[in-house]
């Protein structure tokens, strides 16, 4: 008998025990963290493990649960403002437009992912769900030239990096960015240097309205520095002076680095994301050409980090790392200038090493370079990407090209698209990169395996080198 009461005694206390435990007290560690197995594959990555080992109770972590849910709030509140009908869009059904892009922001076609796909996806706990969705768009530009336009959808807020490649460019853009941008506005607008294939989309021409004439903009970032005296970099400063004089803010890198009128260094896009504008040498002297003088910036949300370097060459990634040693690894790299053989240097690949590369040029243009190697994407360029991943990716190509004894001309052709526009979709549960036109890798594109001759020698397109890739 009296073992009985006992043992009810002990039971009453256990259900009682029960009915106080609280499941809010208890937080799952992030599977975006960097860690070992983030090195490794795709497949590592997609299907993180959350169990008992990953769930803490330490007053410490309730605390600092607490502290980030304040934060998001009041980065939220920073965030500039958008009209009402912006303010309640889904982002899952932002537009109803062409295949590709017809289902969500991503931009993405209705296509099944392979061992082929552009596809890493990871899978994370509402638990860690303390910043805004992110869509970063590398963009086709219209034509066959070189050029870079990255719009950029941080929760409700608009960025676009550059617009290039030409004047008529602009309605190419334009067609893009409304799909998603519902109000008009641009809150940052980021000019990386006074090259026409970085900004003569912002200005148009007398036939095509150009960005800053579509749309209104908030704060506008640009070089510090530069040489040109081009027509279409005045035409753009003059433009820019417009913005500014309809209620803008303009800041050069430098003020930004010096936080002088005005201007800061970190932006709050959205609740968890940032921009930070990366510090360099050539914000505070003349480099030779243009391309040291670009704006580089690095996006953050949570651990994933995506880094833009505009056109810098050796000389300016060797000053980038110098002035910032925390420089993180990130998820995703704009390849530098185009993929040129001058950009995405070990001393940055090093430092960064980047899982994906994302390269915005007509793959094959000659109007840089006759000589095949060196021509966008460059085989310097692959060979240093190499040993760090695989997963390059490129938006266009040229639809064909000549040989004239040594060289390689595209003159005449035009554009089609290689990976299309390139979307990169990082969410509290999922990482994902797709192309509209394909998912297909750079190294197993039939423009990189095409064999072509040249003095009597034959020989491919671009070759990989024979290293093993970090991430695959």
């Amino acid at each position: 008998m009296k073992r009985r009461v006992f043992l009810s005694l002990i039971l009453g206390l256990t259900l009682v025990s029960c009915e106080g435990f609280n499941l809010d007290r208890f937080s799952f560690s992030s599977p975006h963290s960097e860690d070992s197995s983030m090195k490794t594959t795709d497949e590592s990555t997609s299907e993180p493990n959350i169990d008992s080992t990953s769930i803490s109770t330490s007053e410490e972590e309730i605390n600092s649960s607490s502290s980030n849910e304040n934060n998001s709030s009041e980065n939220k509140e920073s965030t500039s403002s958008k009209t009402s009908s912006s303010s309640t869009q889904d982002s899952s059904s932002q537009v109803s437009s062409s295949a590709a892009t017809s289902s969500n922001p991503a931009g993405n076609s209705s296509q099944t992912s392979t061992s082929e796909s552009l596809t890493s996806s990871v899978t994370t706990s509402s638990a860690t769900a303390d910043y805004d969705d992110l869509y970063i768009h590398f963009l086709e530009l219209g034509n066959a030239n070189a050029g870079d336009s990255v719009y950029i959808k941080a929760g409700d807020t608009d960025i676009l990096i550059d617009a290039g490649s030409k004047r008529y460019s602009a309605p190419t853009l334009d067609a893009y960015i409304k799909k998603y941008c519902k109000d008009g506005k641009l809150e940052y607008v980021i000019a990386t240097h006074a090259h026409e294939d970085h900004i003569a989309g912002f200005v148009g021409d007398d036939d095509n309205q150009g960005i800053f004439d579509l749309y209104e903009t908030g704060t506008i970032i640009d070089y510090a520095c530069k040489n040109t005296t081009s027509q279409v970099s005045k035409d753009y400063e003059a433009k820019r002076a417009k913005e500014v004089e309809q209620g803008a803010v303009h800041y050069t890198a430098r003020e930004c680095m010096e936080k002088t009128n005005g201007a800061t260094s970190t932006y709050t896009l959205a609740k968890g994301i940032t921009l930070n504008i990366l510090d360099q040498d050539y914000y505070y002297k003349k480099a030779s050409g243009e391309n040291n003088h670009s704006v580089c910036c690095l996006i953050s949300q949570g651990d994933n980090h995506f880094l833009f370097t505009g056109d810098l060459e050796k000389e300016g990634e060797e000053s980038l790392v110098k002035r910032n040693p925390d420089l993180p690894h990130v998820r995703v790299f704009k390849g530098g200038h185009h993929g040129s053989y001058t950009s995405s240097n070990e001393v940055l690949l090093s430092k960064v090493k980047p899982e994906v590369v994302c390269v915005c040029c007509c793959a094959g243009t000659s109007e840089y370079s006759p000589t095949k190697d060196n021509q966008f994407p460059s085989q310097d360029f692959i060979n240093r990407v190499a040993p760090y991943t695989e997963r390059i990716y490129v938006t266009s190509q040229t639809t064909g090209w000549k040989t004239d004894g040594g060289s390689l001309s595209s003159s005449g052709y035009t554009r089609k698209s290689m990976n299309g526009d390139i979307t990169v979709t990082s969410t509290p549960t999922t990482f994902e990169v797709h192309g509209s036109n394909n998912d297909t890798k750079l190294k197993d594109t039939e423009w990189f395996n095409t064999k072509v001759t040249l003095d009597g020698v034959t020989s491919q397109m671009r070759t990989w080198p024979n290293v093993d890739s970090l991430y695959k």
